[in-house]
């Protein structure tokens, strides 16, 4: 029984290692290895690329979407006409630089988060360079008006905020094209990451026009500096709706044609997420769009929105509203702006667990102001939460530890007689009274929301350049002296010390190689991460060196050296 309790576990940690494997594959944009999903294939984009016909945009069509988003996407180079010009302003948290050409958005920094721990400058999410490419741009098509390559003229007005000031508005406007103007307003607002757009559209041709306008947010395919061969991140378009929810596309699908997303809606917004910062486009509940998702360029991927607008007869103007969102992860920011926005902070499938703990977390950080004590604190709390729970099973493993003698001479003397020695076992267990699995199944129960903490962490914005104490001024990045990962790997040792070995010296090998393996990953993790995982190991080790002493079991640790020299696991 105790082999099949060994079994049981490795079983367990394979097949967990199998699932991380495969979602590594997947952030990384190959396919995945084990459980390939059914590839559904999305519409073709046409070749060539047809000026859309005004009666081409059929409210809820995709082929609409498709039609509609190649035109709106950029073509080749992006870089602005040479009679483009840039306008900058400012907030308190924001520094935009807007385009003339198109009225477009192509750069934003962030005033509030710095590009590094100890940088001044600070983290630019938008932008437009040589090697960079990540823009907002709305527009007309259907017909002959104005785009995000039609030149504009941006009125005068204040660039930055003033003190007192709530509110400033950036607003662009186009000439004529076809007997059609398009204005487009941004207004800012003090302490916001959420812009509001309008898109006002005159008609000054003679005859009526129905054109479609266009949201839509332009980025390059490369992955953030937070990726590392250990761990990924997911980095690409999304798209929310009522019906279908958080839906995620990766770039591969999109070069494959394999975009699986909900095409047409009446709500939801359409996003491009990566580590901890996200952009998004919202247009109001009860418009009818088509959302799209394609390729531009050879690195240049778009998403976004396409709606019909009413018939607007001549000398007459049309408003639609909108909403841009730049900016950082938060998700009490996030959750008032639209809802389903705060699931671009992606917790996977152990969102129900997740968010909980990040708002226990949020909550202790009120208290001590630091947000590597509150990790601390709040592994604390979770293993206070399953005390008994931890002290069922380390009562059962102190048992197993105090038989384990008996079992290894009781091997050794019946090896060659593998049933009897199956049912010595069993006897053993039975005077001892022993449950092999007794410390295997409180364990399993508590995985699922040490790995929700796990993603709590890693996604978490507020992880950013937050410091701890001494040298850790970045939670959200590696040790830069690896102290934290040396002494998670001798706490992770001194908790399989402790742990009873397999009477099998080949599980009993495994079993010491991979903890160390796993520790060795931890060297390139967030500091936070290891800083929780630490905490968690020196409470285990605690918890379960109190019980074996009120059990009366020896605090004995097993140690590996004589199982690599070929000598007995135990003795």
């Amino acid at each position: 029984m105790n082999d099949i309790r060994r079994s049981i576990l490795w079983v367990v940690f394979g097949f967990s290692m199998v699932l991380i494997w495969d979602k590594w594959q997947i952030h990384n944009g190959n396919a995945p290895t084990f459980f390939p999903s059914a590839a559904v294939t999305a519409p073709a984009a046409p070749d060539a690329q047809p000026a859309p016909r005004a009666d081409a945009s059929v409210p809820g069509s995709t082929a609409a979407a498709t039609t509609a988003g190649a035109e709106a996407a950029p073509q080749g180079s992006t870089a602005p006409a040479p009679a483009a010009a840039r306008h900058e302003v400012t907030t308190d948290v924001l520094k935009l630089v807007f385009n003339t050409e198109g009225g477009s958005l192509i750069g934003a920094d962030l005033l509030k988060h710095a590009s590094t721990s100890l940088g001044t400058q600070p983290f630019a999410l938008l932008v437009q360079n040589d090697t960079q490419t990540y823009l907002a741009q709305t527009g007309l098509i259907g017909g002959s008006f104005p785009t995000h390559k039609t030149p504009m003229t941006v009125a005068p007005g204040p660039t930055a905020l003033a003190d007192g000031q709530n509110e400033l508005q950036v607003r662009f406007e186009s000439d004529e094209v076809g007997g059609v103007k398009l204005v487009k307003t941004y207004t800012l607002t003090r302490g916001s990451y959420d812009i509001a757009v309008q898109h006002e559209v005159l008609n000054n041709s003679g005859q009526p026009v129905s054109p479609q306008l266009y949201v839509q947010l332009v980025r390059d395919g490369n992955k953030t500096s937070s990726e590392t061969p250990f761990y990924s991140t997911f980095t690409g378009p999304a798209v929310y709706t009522e019906a279908q929810k958080y839906q995620k596309v990766e770039f591969a699908d999109i070069d494959k044609n394999k975009a699986d997303f909900e095409k047409s809606a009446t709500n939801g917004y359409v996003a491009m997420v990566q580590h901890y910062f996200a952009s998004a486009w919202v247009l109001a509940d009860g418009i009818a769009r088509d959302n799209f998702a394609r390729k531009v360029d050879n690195n240049l991927y778009a998403v976004g929105s396409i709606t019909t607008l009413p018939a607007i007869v001549p000398g007459q103007r049309k408003a639609v509203e909108a909403r841009l969102f730049v900016g950082p992860q938060e998700e009490k920011v996030l959750e008032v702006i639209t809802p389903g926005l705060e699931l671009v902070k992606d917790y996977g499938w152990l969102t129900i667990l997740a968010k909980p703990l990040y708002w226990l977390l949020e909550k202790i950080h009120g208290f001590v102001q630091n947000w590597g004590w509150a990790i601390v604190l709040l592994v604390v709390l979770i293993k206070a939460a399953f005390y008994w729970l931890n002290a069922s099973a380390y009562k059962s493993m102190a048992k197993m530890k105090a038989v384990n003698p008996r079992i290894m001479e009781m091997r050794e003397r019946l090896k060659s007689n593998p049933q009897q020695m199956q049912q010595e076992m069993m006897k053993i267990y039975r005077e001892e009274k022993v449950n092999p699995l007794g410390g295997c199944f409180p364990i399993l129960i508590q995985i699922p929301v040490f790995i929700a903490l796990y993603w709590v962490l890693l996604s978490s914005v507020e992880m950013r350049n937050a410091p701890w104490m001494a040298w850790i001024h970045d939670l959200s990045s590696p040790d830069p002296f690896f102290v934290l990962p040396v002494v998670m790997a001798v706490t992770t040792m001194i908790q399989t010390a402790l742990n009873p070995l397999p009477p099998d010296p080949l599980q009993a090998k495994l079993m010491w190689m991979m903890p160390l393996m796993f520790s060795v990953m931890f060297f390139f993790f967030p500091a936070g991460l290891v800083l929780y995982w630490i905490t968690n190991n020196v409470l285990t080790i605690a918890q379960q060196s109190f019980i074996n002493k009120r059990m009366g079991v020896p605090l004995k640790f097993t140690l590996p050296f004589d199982l690599f020299k070929g000598k007995p696991a135990a003795k």
